[in-house]
């Protein structure tokens, strides 16, 4: 585990403002989803709906969006004495060797995280494929990484490409405040383009092709880029552990001319800063690159490549709230999540957006 300080901010989330289901399911459309707008320089809040997004924004400003596409990366797994479970793939790295977490189930359909499992365990998967585990997965981002609590390394064995077995076989992966399965069309954003996600990249989630149509005709830039995420740790809450990503040239460029201009340069989303933080130099120039990223962005490490963020709304103790205080300090973030928690906005991949500003 990475041990470098992470956010500080506390505050109680009542089970009432857990995004239960889609915005679908209540009725609204993606883009209907409230959006609260802050600007961290004034301590300014106020509210609308997602759909107004580019009523805040301003010509020659860069939208930057990750369009890595979500798997359906939850699979059922077998014990060799007839357990189920089931199986979430996080990170692949090469040939067969993944990332996985192993979770129990009860009757209601619940996971948790199963602490049973030992190394050299074979797990019996459909379609006759097979996930061995290795033992727990050690980072080698840090000299001083510790063995995840929650993560194995694995040799996961498919009979066909990956991701044709992952949509005969697998599900998108649910966390216990979601109450029903959704297809993975729900979990998928709609500039998605290439697969390697564990999870949505979910700040992207409410954008519609009519709003990215009206964001460009207003002259603001789109500028696309491929973070593959893992899972996310959400019972200890360990820090991101290295991700694929790639930013082209076109998108450096973008991004560079903005912040020469002095425009706003919004981050879709904490995968979108991840990925372009790890090309850009202490001199605030972005460079084009691709590789694997073991960057954690805390307040201790200044941001260099972002000047906005559009987010969701993160839950106490989440290491991306450390993202959010090094844009904008704790304090800022302490007046919006006050004011987002008055006003009842919900949390999680299916809840509302929080779009900070300078």
């Amino acid at each position: 585990m990475n041990d470098t300080p992470l956010s500080t901010i506390e505050f109680s989330l009542p089970s009432e403002l857990e995004a239960s289901a889609p915005p679908e399911a209540r009725g609204l459309r993606r883009d209907q989803v409230r959006l609260m707008v802050s600007n961290y320089s004034t301590d300014h809040v106020e509210h609308t709906r997602f759909y107004n997004l580019h009523k805040f924004l301003d010509e020659g400003d860069v939208i930057v969006i990750n369009t890595s596409r979500t798997r359906n990366s939850a699979l059922l797994a077998t014990r060799a004495d007839g357990t189920l479970l089931e199986l979430h793939l996080s990170i692949h790295f090469d040939d067969d060797l993944w990332t996985v977490e192993v979770r129990s189930m009860d009757e209601a359909g619940k996971t948790k995280h199963f602490e049973d499992a030992h190394p050299g365990e074979t797990l019996g998967l459909p379609g006759s494929a097979t996930a061995i585990l290795q033992g727990p997965y050690i980072s080698d981002c840090n000299a001083n990484s510790k063995p995840s609590e929650t993560l194995w390394l694995a040799r996961v064995k498919f009979p066909e490409d990956v991701d044709e077995y992952l949509r005969r076989h697998g599900f998108p992966i649910r966390y216990n405040y979601v109450k029903e399965r959704w297809p993975l069309s729900f979990y998928q954003t709609v500039y998605a383009t290439e697969p390697g996600s564990a999870e949505m990249p979910s700040a992207g989630r409410p954008f519609t092709s009519r709003l990215l149509k009206r964001l460009e005709s207003k002259g603001i830039k789109i500028a696309p880029l491929i973070l593959h995420t893992g899972v996310s740790n959400i019972e200890t809450h360990e820090p991101p552990y290295k991700e694929f990503y790639r930013v082209t040239p076109e998108t450096a460029r973008m991004v560079n001319e903005a912040r020469a201009a002095g425009k706003r340069i919004v981050a879709v989303g904490t995968t979108a800063i991840r990925a372009l933080e790890s090309v850009t130099n202490g001199e605030g120039m972005t460079h084009a690159g691709e590789g694997w990223t073991c960057l954690v962005v805390t307040p201790q490490r200044a941001l260099r490549a972002v000047n906005a963020l559009l987010t969701g709304m993160h839950e106490p103790e989440a290491t991306h709230l450390a993202m959010l205080e090094a844009l904008t300090g704790m304090s800022h973030i302490k007046v919006a999540y006050d004011e987002a928690l008055r006003k009842g906005y919900l949390w999680h991949e299916f809840g509302d957006l929080h779009l900070i500003l300078p």
